[in-house]
């Protein structure tokens, strides 16, 4: 026969293993949610169909209302020694044709640098299917490989626009390009 206190300690044993499992997933939940709907950059899947080239990778940022695309096109620039100079090249090189094939750009671009790689930078209009909005194309060049990245979102402000920037010298963004590079 079990005395009366070993019957309500291993009651409250048990009723603590129960509330910490309890606890455990309610965490895992929330850390599922957080990496989706927090605030800061969050991956997203890849928005654009299958093409020629591999798919890349794509950030979202809820507060910011922007979302940030990036692929690499390895041995694709035929002018290696040179990063890209022209306004026609972004439009060539970069993936804005996949928004929008009827964009239409809204200034003449400008150059760029992103970490230690340079190019060109050019704002659009597009329509999608949330209705007109405004992408930024942005190419730049490692040798003979590009890296095209569209920003898409009201950055028609300038801090937003330097937030997307920001990003795209960040690791997150860094690790999985030259993880690209060097895998080849």
């Amino acid at each position: 026969m079990l005395k009366r206190r070993t019957i309500i300690q291993a009651s409250l044993a048990g009723g603590l293993v129960a509330g910490l499992a309890g606890l455990s997933e309610i965490a895992h939940w929330y850390k599922e949610w957080w990496d989706v709907h927090g605030p800061g950059w969050k991956s997203m899947p890849w928005p654009f169909s299958v093409d020629a080239w591999p798919p890349g990778k794509a950030w979202r940022n809820r507060d910011l209302g922007l979302e940030v695309c990036v692929r690499l096109k390895l041995d694709f620039y035929g002018n290696c020694d040179t990063e890209v100079v022209a306004d026609a090249e972004v439009d060539r090189v970069s993936d804005i044709s996949l928004l929008d094939s009827d964009f239409v750009p809204v200034q003449a671009g400008n150059r760029i640098r992103i970490t230690d790689l340079f190019g060109r930078a050019r704002l659009y209009r597009v329509k999608t299917r949330d209705g007109e909005r405004l992408a930024e194309a942005i190419a730049v060049s490692y040798k003979c490989d590009i890296v095209a990245a569209i920003v898409i979102g009201p950055i028609d402000d300038p801090q937003t626009r330097k937030a997307a920037h920001s990003f795209l010298e960040t690791n997150t963004v860094q690790i999985w390009v030259n993880q690209i590079l060097e895998g080849r």
